[in-house]
């Protein structure tokens, strides 16, 4: 026969398997929806839309009345003070809209020539470690090349390192950042482009970014196919075609103090980068 106490022990049993199989699902989706961002110390690995929200807004402790008068605040204002969105490529023009975002600013070095040749093109990256290679695409993601291309010329990643290193669940290496803190960004910013359908496979070279049309100077290069687990929210704009087994290496080698996510063990800097046409 089974006892109060006994039925007591059983629920409890349950109550526990249940967290745990929780737990276990929770941690799943974050390494699923892992972001991958341009944010200012930290980056958040977060599982969808309404954690980020809790999080910005500080949990379930926030105040309800804080919170009302946020959500009633004057529309004008709000308007007034949002940033200006930038536009997508105008394939008439051949032109693009890059808009300032003095925000972070790492370097100052201007904004691109909004016309730019949407075509094929070959970027160099002159490391500490060797000669890094990508084939980029210029006709499906033209801003983002033209903005490269850019920052290229104007020595902007001269003597800067890559910051951020994952190695669990995404794998990928992280620079773009004169800081090197994930905070830092060229004044700035573009469209997102050629999202439909985006993979993050091995070889695969992206924007980074801290949410929609927020594409700075930040690039992350995959060298992992479990990185295709990411939302299509990432601009892919070329493929590495030379150097991958320079990141397999820095990848071995692991981040600073241990753990999946942080600054690479070996260093990685950047001397230069050049962006010529492709033939």
């Amino acid at each position: 026969m089974v006892t109060g106490k006994d039925r007591q022990k059983q629920l409890a049993r349950e109550h526990h398997e249940r967290q745990q199989a929780a737990r276990v699902q929770r941690e799943r989706i974050a390494k699923r929806n892992a972001a991958i961002g341009t944010t200012a110390g930290v980056v958040v690995v977060i599982a969808g839309i309404v954690a980020a929200a809790i999080f910005l807004t500080g949990g379930d402790d926030a105040d309800p009345a804080t919170a009302a008068a946020s959500a009633s605040a004057n529309p004008a204002e709000s308007a007034a003070a949002a940033p200006a969105e930038p536009l997508p490529f105008d394939k008439g023009t051949g032109r693009c809209d890059y808009v300032s975002d003095p925000a972070g600013a790492a370097k100052d070095v201007g904004k691109p020539d909004p016309k730019v040749a949407a075509a094929p093109a070959v970027m160099k990256i002159d490391t500490n470690l060797g000669v890094i290679q990508a084939d980029l695409d210029g006709a499906k993601a033209p801003c983002t090349v033209g903005s490269f291309t850019h920052l290229a010329s104007k020595g902007y990643f001269a003597n800067t390192k890559c910051h951020r290193l994952t190695t669990e669940g995404i794998k990928v290496l992280q620079c773009g950042d004169p800081t090197a803190t994930g905070s830092g960004g060229p004044g700035y910013r573009f469209v997102d482009e050629n999202l439909e359908g985006a993979s993050y496979k091995r070889g695969v070279l992206a924007m980074a970014n801290s949410g929609p049309n927020t594409n700075g100077s930040q690039f992350f290069i995959v060298y992992g196919d479990e990185t295709d687990t990411l939302p299509d929210s990432y601009t892919p704009f070329g493929t590495i075609t030379k150097g991958l087994d320079l990141v397999d290496k820095v990848a071995k080698a692991g981040v600073e103090g241990g753990g999946g996510d942080g600054t690479p063990k070996q260093a990685v800097e950047i001397k230069d980068v050049t962006i010529t046409g492709k033939s």
